[in-house]
Order: structure tokens, then sequence, then C-alpha cells
């Protein structure tokens, strides 16, 4: 459930902080007064769509945030463990901030996230239900996907394994496809790869093998250099020409300055310091010694190194400026070809592949197809169970099924699905699309969304006049209808019904003002004396009368015996 919100510099709100609890909480004011800002920053926050013009004028940015709790084990808990992000303490924070200069930032629990993953985990958490979605009815394309909604695991597991074999179907078919457009291409493309792969196997190109070459290339070239330098070197410090060498010497004088030494500290020093250059010319007297033991001239292994050397440069003249990327480009073309030779039938083999997994993808079909089509009659038994208590007892809803006569496999199926309606005894069942009224609409939405919210695990659901174009008893049954979802879920209600307002649990009345000569919008809280008014003011408009009053009073205490029998039933 959403626990707190808080916007600042979003549209027309300046700083706006509220805290919602469990059950109905309703939000009515003046039209205007910024009641669907409130749930656009919401929907902000489930990750829908951005834009600068949400920034309050003068600002530099919209700064929107929500704190949410899930029950334990939740839907939004896994999401949040598959892409690592913290919940130990339970409270998930889902922040959005939206720039003047159209810069978008998304943080949840801390974490910065892209719009995508913000908007997987805010389907989770909020189901936004306002006149908009209504279109959702409206677009028989999106007819199948609610009722797969509605199957639940046993259809999202057909069609899970359906959409994997189906995208395999699929490649497979291109690969025909291409096979018979392109046969001598393709055994073209085959054939560079196979010498392209076997170069740079037959090469054994070792990553950093280049710079070794060439270190052990220079040493050889310069052969004479190398020997003069080391055994000048070694003269000099053995004396092997004259009486006493450099290090001998060194030692002499380190001999002399140990002698006395104890006189005084410097002379100490000084000792120590010859000391030092002794052992380290000692050690270099032998490195140089050892060097000129190794010292070999082979002229066989300067040709060896030119002629790999020559190896190298060509392949990094073919397939990239570098050893690592000789071998990055050997993995990618190694990879391919593996693929290709996978695959390197005939086209009639591949014909044989493609029908068989026709066949295996039809029977599937027909299984998913028909676990659709029991779920549609549960479906439509508790829709017209919905619409009666909407005082719709005598609309029949159907779900249609329709094929193509070719039985042509789709991504989702063999199934086109779409919701059919009869609201008057005796007429022909019509698309829904075509034949429902605005207020019908928002009662078949109801009644949807009533049956999903069993289900989904959702734990606040928003209604943004969800109530509008209807009166009378049938406003009064979609108070209690949605009454009846806030049994179960966190609701958040924006409506113009009084009748929908007396159901709340928990009342917020919306205002707007000039301030400074700016726009702000508050929120108040409203206590059991300031509903009355304000209720009354929703049934009779700007002037109230004392017989509106006593309506609202009425319209109280009828809500609380409906609640009263809602938590009854529940219990």
């Amino acid at each position: 459930m959403l626990q707190e919100l808080s916007i600042k510099n979003f549209a027309i709100i300046d700083q706006l902080d509220v805290a919602f609890k469990n059950g109905m909480t309703v939000l009515t004011g003046e039209t205007g007064a910024g009641k669907s800002i409130i749930i656009d920053a919401v929907g902000l926050l489930a990750g829908g769509r951005g834009s600068a013009s949400f920034v309050r004028t003068g600002t530099d940015k919209a700064i929107i945030q929500g704190s949410f709790v899930f029950p334990t084990g939740g839907t939004t808990y896994r999401v949040l463990d598959e892409l690592g992000i913290d919940h130990d303490d339970g409270s998930v924070i889902l922040q959005r901030e939206i720039h003047a200069n159209g810069r978008n930032t998304c943080r949840v629990n801390g974490m910065l996230v892209n719009t995508s993953t913000l908007k997987r985990i805010g389907e989770t958490a909020v189901d936004i239900h306002g006149q908009n979605e209504h279109q959702e009815l409206m677009q028989p394309e999106k007819h199948l996907g609610m009722l797969d909604e509605f199957a639940g695991n046993k259809v999202a597991k057909l069609r899970e394994d359906y959409t994997q074999k189906y995208a395999a179907y699929t490649q497979l078919k291109a690969t025909l496809e291409s096979r018979r457009a392109n046969e001598k291409e393709w055994a073209q493309h085959l054939d560079m790869l196979k010498f392209q792969v076997n170069e740079i196997e037959t090469a054994q190109l070792q990553a950093g093998e280049e710079n070794e070459l060439v270190a052990e290339r220079d040493r050889l070239d310069n052969f004479q250099k190398i020997n003069d330098a080391l055994q000048q070197t070694q003269v000099i410090l053995t004396g092997e020409e004259t009486s006493a060498g450099a290090n001998d010497q060194i030692g002499s004088a380190m001999q002399s300055m140990q002698a006395i030494a104890d006189f005084d500290p410097a002379f100490k020093q000084i000792a120590a310091s010859l000391e030092t250059a002794y052992y380290a010319l000692s050690d270099a007297v032998g490195d140089v010694s050892s060097q000129l033991d190794l010292l070999e001239w082979d002229e066989g292994r300067l040709d060896e190194i030119e002629r790999r050397l020559d190896v190298i440069n060509q392949l990094k003249r073919k397939y990239g400026d570098s050893e690592e990327q000789v071998l990055s480009y050997y993995d990618k073309i190694a990879a391919e070809l593996k693929q290709m030779q996978s695959t390197d039938e005939t086209a009639d083999d591949l014909e044989d592949r493609v029908a068989s997994q026709e066949s295996v993808l039809l029977k599937l079909a027909e299984k998913l197809s028909k676990a659709r089509q029991e779920a549609a009659k549960r479906l439509e038994k508790a829709i017209h169970g919905e619409l009666a208590d909407l005082y719709m007892d005598k609309t029949v809803f159907a779900v249609h099924f329709t094929r193509s006569k070719t039985q042509s496999l789709m991504s989702t199926g063999l199934d086109h699905v779409e919701f059919y309606l009869r609201t008057n005894p005796g007429e022909a069942m019509r698309p829904l699309a075509k034949i429902a009224s605005g207020g019908e609409l928002s009662r078949i939405m109801l009644a949807l969304k009533t049956i999903f919210s069993e289900s989904q695990g959702i734990t606040s659901i928003i209604f943004d006049e969800v109530d509008t174009g209807v009166s009378g008893r049938v406003a009064q049954a979609i108070a209690e209808k949605i009454s009846g979802i806030a049994q179960a879920s966190q609701v958040l209600c924006i409506t113009h019904l009084p009748q929908v307002a007396a159901m709340a649990d928990h009342h917020y009345f919306i205002a707007k003002q000039v301030v400074a000569d700016r726009t702000e919008t508050s929120l108040t809280r409203l206590d059991e004396s300031s509903r009355v008014d304000e209720l009354a003011r929703m049934s009779a408009g700007t002037q109230v009368t004392k017989l509106a009053l006593e309506h609202a009073h009425e319209l109280l205490k009828l809500a609380g015996e409906v609640k009263d029998s809602h938590r009854k039933a529940k219990n």
C-alpha cells in the first residue's frame, strides 16, 4: 500500500505531503483544483511517461516520492529481488525527478534505475483506473490480454511454453526463407567464415605475443652493441685490465671508513653508504656476468621472429588493429560459423523441420485455445454477477472467439478474441466497442477491475473519476462496489459523486488558491463535520440547504451500514 506521498514543484502543486492509510480514501474538490494532478504524480512513480511540462513554472525540477509497503512474499518484493534492489526493512521508496530540460531521474530505495525498471516495479504496486482506461475496452486487440490475465496460471504457463516454441519456430522459418532466397550467398559466406576461422586458428595467436617478439628481435638486432656494453661494464667493475676494479676500490674505501666509524656519526653514515654501494655493485657484477653467459647470437631465431611478426601483422591488417581485436573477431566469426553449420542443411531438410515444429505448435495452440475458452466461460459468469450488482442485470456479456480461415499461427496462438455485449433483451450480440455507452463502459471496466483485483495481488488501486456519466442508484451501486474492493486493497478515489465520497474511510478535500500571484493546491483531511458539509456541497452545488445537509447525514449513515456488511462478509 501507499503510505506517504510527497510532491514538489509539480504542475500547480508547490509542496504537498500526505499520508495514506488502508481502506478507501476519496479526494474531492472543485473542478481544476488539482485532484487528477495528484493521480498523475502517482502514475509517474509507477513508471508513466514524464514530460518537462509537468515542472512548475519558474522551478528547475519536479520531485515526486512515494513510500510503499507490501505483504510478505508479495510480487513487488520478488521483482526487487530479481533486480538486486535491497528492501530489508520492508519499505519501498519510489522517487522520480523531472527536470525542466526534459531529463528524468528515477530511484528505487536510493538506487538509480531507468524508466522501464521503474515501470516494471510500479505495475506491481499501483493499478490506476481512470476514464481513459475505458479505451482498453474499445480496443479489441487488447481483449485477449485481459482474458489471459483473468485466466491465471494455467493459461499463463501454456502461453509461455507456446511463446518460447513460437520464437524458435519463427527463427527456423526465417532461416529457411533466407536459405531459399540466398543459397549462393549463404554458401559463399560459409566458405569465407571457414577460411577466416581456419587462418586465425592455424596462427595460434596469443595476446601480448607481439610485444615479446619485438623485444626479443631488438636484442638480437643490437647484439654487438649489447655485448660491447656488458664487456666494458664487467671490465670497469672487476678491474680485469687494471690493478683494481671499481668494486674493489669501493670495498677498500668501505673498509677504511669502517675503521673510523666509531669516532663520529658522520663517519659511520659514510661507511654505511659505501657498504650499500659495495654490495649493490657486487650484485651488478653478478648480473652482468649472467647476461654475458646468456648472450648468444642466433641468426636463425631472428629470421623466425621476423616471419612470426609478419604473420601477426597480416592478421591485424585483415581482422583488427591489435591481437585482442583479432581474437575478439575470431570469437565472433567462430560463433557465427557454428550457428551456420548447425543449420547446414538443405532447404528440404529445413522445410521438414519447420513442418514438424508447426505441427507441435498447432497442438499446443489448440490446448491453449481450449484453456482460454474455459476461462472465458468463468469470466462471463463473473462479469454477469458484477453487472447485476451495478444494475445491468439484463446485459449479456460474451467472449467471442474467431480464427483465420487458414488457421495461421500467431505469436499469441490461434485465437482472435473480442468482447461482445447485448444491453437489451431481444437484440443481437454485437462488439462491445461499437455499442457500449460511456456509463456502461465505466461499469463494465469496474466489474473487470473488481474481478481482477482479487487475483492480481496489487495493494493500491486508484479510481480516477470512473463514476462519470452515472447517477442515482447506479452511482450508489458503484460506490458500494468500490468500497467492496477496498476490503482487500487500499483504494484511492477521485469522485464528483456524494454517494461514492460517503463510502470513504478517509476523506481529503483539494482546493486551489492564489498566493503571491501564483496558483497553489492544498490538501485537507476532513473530519466528520466537514465531511457532512462537503457531501452537501457535492449534492447541492454552491447553495447548501438544510435538506442537502440532511441528505449528507443520510448518505454517511447508509455508507456505514454498507461497510459493516462488507466487513461481516469478509470475516
